[in-house]
C-alpha cells in the first residue's frame, strides 16, 4: 500500500502463499500483552477497552514485542479485541478484572426486544471502528517495514456465544439454547454477523492489514454435525466474500488464515474452506494434521502455551516435536502457540522458544 516503508521481512507472506522457504516464520498470538512489563507501563491505568480505542496506545502495544524480539519474530498482529464487533452492533462489552469480557444485557431469546435491535439496526463499521483501522496505519508506519501486518476479527459462532452467554462460559447453556431452540433465529444473526465481519476485514486491509486470521474461539463447544450447521458456512462466508470486497475497493487479497480452536474433529473440513492457511491449536498432532492437510493449505500452530511455564528443555522438547511434524519448516508451517501466550510466563522463556524454533530449524534439509 502507497504511504508504507516497502516489507523487509516478507518471510511469513511468502509461506503463507505456500511457497517454499529458507526457514518457518515465527509469530505468537497475544504476543503483544500482559505477561510484558512495557505493556502495563504503557497501558497505565486505562481499561482494557480504552486502550484498543486509542491508535496511539494500540500500535505501541503492537510493537512492542517485536521490538523486545527484534529480529525473532516475522509478524505483528494488531491490538484489539474480537468483541469490538458486538460493541458496533450496539452491545455494551465491559472487561471485568480477573473475569474477562462482560455483557451486562446479553441476549436472552428472540423475543426480547434487543435481538430484533440488532438485527434491524444498520451497523456502518466504517465510522463504529475508526479507531481500529487509524491503529492499524499508525501501526504500519511505526513498524517501518519490519515485519507484515495481522489484522483480525472473531468468527460469527464465537461472538454468538458472547453476545448470548454474556461473556465465558464452561457449559454454554444459552447459546446451546439458542442453537436448538431458535436455529432459523441463530442463523440469521450469524449471517449477519459475517457481513460485518467481511467489511471489517476488508476496511483493516485497506487500512494497512497484510494478512487477516479469523478466530473461532469456542469452535469446541460444537459437535462435528453442529460445526457444518452454525460455524462452517460463516467462516466460509467471510473466506468467499472478503476478496470479492476488497476487488471492489480495488485492493490487491490477502492470506486468509482460519483457526478454530477445538476444532480437531474439522480439519478437512477447514482444509476445504476457503482460507491459505489453517491453525492449530496443542490438541492435534502436527504430523497427522499434517497428513490430513496434504499440502492443500499452510498450518500454523501449534505449541502448548503452557510449555512457556516450563524450563528449557520442555520447551526444546516440544519444538522439536512440531519441526519434526511439521516437516522441518521449509514449507507450509507457520510456527506459533496452539492459543495466546498466557498470563505470568517468563518473557524470557518465550525468547527461548523462538530461538529454538530458529535453531532447530536452521538446520534442517
Amino acid at each position: 500500500m502507497s504511504g508504507f516503508d516497502d516489507l523487509e521481512n516478507d518471510l511469513l507472506l511468502r509461506t503463507a502463499r505456500g511457497e517454499r522457504v529458507e526457514r518457518p516464520p515465527i509469530w505468537v498470538m497475544r504476543q503483544a500483552g500482559r505477561y510484558l512489563p512495557e505493556y502495563h507501563e504503557a497501558k497505565g491505568d486505562r481499561d482494557f477497552f480504552d486502550c484498543c480505542r486509542s491508535p496511539e496506545i494500540a500500535s505501541t502495544l503492537t510493537v512492542q514485542p517485536v521490538d523486545r524480539y527484534e529480529g525473532l519474530i516475522d509478524a505483528a498482529i494488531i491490538f484489539s479485541d474480537i468483541l469490538v464487533i458486538p460493541q458496533a452492533m450496539g452491545m455494551t462489552v465491559e472487561m471485568l478484572d480477573k473475569k474477562g469480557p462482560h455483557f451486562p444485557e446479553p441476549l436472552k431469546s428472540p423475543a426480547d426486544g434487543q435481538y430484533e435491535k440488532v438485527m434491524t439496526r444498520h451497523v456502518d463499521v466504517t465510522t463504529e471502528l475508526d479507531y481500529v483501522y487509524k491503529a492499524i496505519t499508525m501501526t504500519r508506519k511505526k513498524l517501518n517495514g519490519r515485519v507484515p501486518l495481522y489484522g483480525f476479527c472473531g468468527a460469527p459462532w464465537t461472538l454468538l456465544c458472547y453476545m448470548v452467554e454474556g461473556g465465558g462460559s464452561k457449559l454454554f447453556v444459552q447459546v446451546k439454547t439458542w442453537i436448538y431452540k431458535y436455529p432459523n433465529e441463530s442463523k440469521r444473526l450469524l449471517q449477519k454477523i459475517a457481513e460485518l465481519c467481511t467489511e471489517y476485514l476488508a476496511l483493516q486491509v485497506k487500512a494497512g492489514a497484510q494478512i487477516i486470521q479469523v478466530f473461532d474461539s469456542w469452535a469446541a463447544e460444537l459437535s462435528p454435525s453442529s460445526f457444518k450447521e452454525f460455524a462452517l458456512p460463516y467462516l466460509r462466508y467471510i473466506s468467499g466474500h472478503l476478496p470479492s470486497r476488497l476487488k471492489e475497493l480495488q485492493i490487491d487479497p490477502v492470506p486468509m488464515v482460519v483457526f478454530a480452536k477445538g476444532a480437531w474433529y474439522a480439519l478437512e473440513d477447514l482444509c476445504e474452506s476457503g482460507y491459505q492457511v489453517v491453525g492449530l491449536d496443542w490438541l492435534q498432532d502436527p504430523a497427522e494434521a499434517v497428513k490430513i492437510a496434504q499440502g492443500r493449505v499452510v498450518l500454523q500452530g501449534n505449541a502448548d502455551p503452557g510449555v512457556l511455564y516450563g524450563g528449557k528443555d520442555a520447551i526444546t522438547a516440544v519444538v522439536e516435536n512440531m519441526v519434526t511434524g511439521f516437516g522441518g519448516g521449509k514449507q507450509g508451517w507457520i510456527a506459533n502457540l496452539g492459543h495466546g501466550v498466557t498470563p505470568f510466563v517468563n518473557p524470557e522463556n518465550l525468547k527461548y522458544f523462538f530461538q529454538e524454533i530458529r535453531r532447530l530449524t536452521s538446520s534442517t534439509d
